[in-house]
């Protein structure tokens, strides 16, 4: 067993939470504004089941993940079932009638391969950019679009 990391990562939407809810959801669009996910598929059998492809820095990775609890317009919670752990969740909270704040928090086990390359404070540091990077890109497609 490898050694776990948490990021966490905020943004405010300018948009009510139901849309910023429906592009979030659909899980196959994230590698339009999340730059390191090279491919979701959701999978015909159970749409609760997704592949999942991240490709960064020369390396690749590959899992199957499940959404663990749905609450419409409010939270995802997502858990891998098997490839890169991970697990994690983005919550959606009102701020207003047409503001919303969205956090996303990711964890996952620091892969054997990069353990010996980089410290994980480092790691840490260069995904939390990097989501809080994906956020805002979010957030952009969300305002473009609303």
């Amino acid at each position: 067993m490898g050694r776990w990391l948490e990021n966490t990562v905020t943004t405010e939407v300018q948009a009510y939470a139901d849309k910023a809810w429906a592009v979030w959801s659909d899980l196959e669009a994230m590698p339009k504004w999340m730059r390191w996910i090279e491919s979701v598929r959701m999978l015909d059998d159970d749409p609760d089941l997704t592949d999942w492809t991240l490709a960064a820095q020369g390396f690749r990775f590959t899992w199957k993940a499940r959404i663990t609890q749905r609450v419409e317009a409010q939270q995802l919670h997502w858990e891998s079932v098997n490839g890169l752990p991970t697990k994690g969740a983005v919550r959606f909270y009102p701020q207003s009638l047409e503001r919303t704040m969205v956090k996303l928090s990711v964890s996952y086990e620091l892969p054997g391969v990069l353990a010996p390359l980089m410290e994980p404070s480092i790691l840490g540091g260069i995904v939390t950019k990097e989501l809080q990077a994906n956020l805002d890109r979010f957030r952009d497609l969300v305002e473009i679009n609303g």
